[in-house]
């Protein structure tokens, strides 16, 4: 009889397990991150460019007044992050030099010295960023369950510090993604020639 019962007891548990709706491991664990027309909130963290670490850490504030892409990403040199800082070195000119003032900042949990090393070899033309402690990220709403690691989530923040644009998450091997930021970042040139 207790066999049947525990049977039972394990079917019922099952069956309500497959009833529940599965929600991705990014919405449990990550709050959601700053909404469109939401204050970018600021930051300082220490920094790369292929030529080398910088001596002051940047900060979001640094670059007010231009438009700024933050593109969070999980691990310097794995698979898809690969993919996608190539795409954004590849495509760089038409995506982030399209006649404005655009700034874009690549942020991981990655010691910053390895972030230079990557960006040398790979010859990145813009900013790496190390968000050791995931306080960035955190306010960005792209921590999750990845064992310390960031969200791919992708933020556009106009010149005047408001989120314009935000994909969370960016789907770096989804060419689309890619015309999609470029639209975000040409709408903002649009709006400030009407302006």
């Amino acid at each position: 009889m207790r066999a049947v019962h525990r049977w039972l007891i394990a079917g019922a548990c099952a069956g309500a397990m497959l009833a529940a709706p599965i929600v991705p491991a990014q919405a449990q664990d990550a709050p959601a991150g700053p909404e469109i027309g939401s204050a970018a909130p600021d930051f300082a963290l220490p920094a790369a460019t292929r030529y080398g670490v910088l001596q002051e850490p940047i900060r979001l504030s640094d670059f007010a007044g231009k438009t700024v892409v933050l593109a969070f990403f999980p691990r310097a040199r794995s698979q898809g992050c690969t993919i996608q800082m190539r795409a954004y070195r590849d495509q760089y000119a038409d995506l982030f030099h399209s006649g404005q003032d655009v700034v874009l900042i690549a942020i991981s949990t990655d010691p910053v010295e390895d972030l230079f090393a990557w960006a040398r070899d790979e010859q990145f033309q813009f900013v790496m960023a190390s968000d050791a402690n995931l306080d960035v990220a955190t306010a960005y709403g792209a921590t999750g369950a990845r064992g310390g690691a960031t969200n791919r989530n992708l933020y556009v923040i106009a010149p005047d510090g408001t989120i314009s644009y935000r994909a969370t998450p960016f789907r770096e091997i989804d060419p689309t993604a890619y015309t999609e930021l470029g639209d975000a970042i040409s709408a903002i040139g649009n709006t400030a020639l009407l302006e």
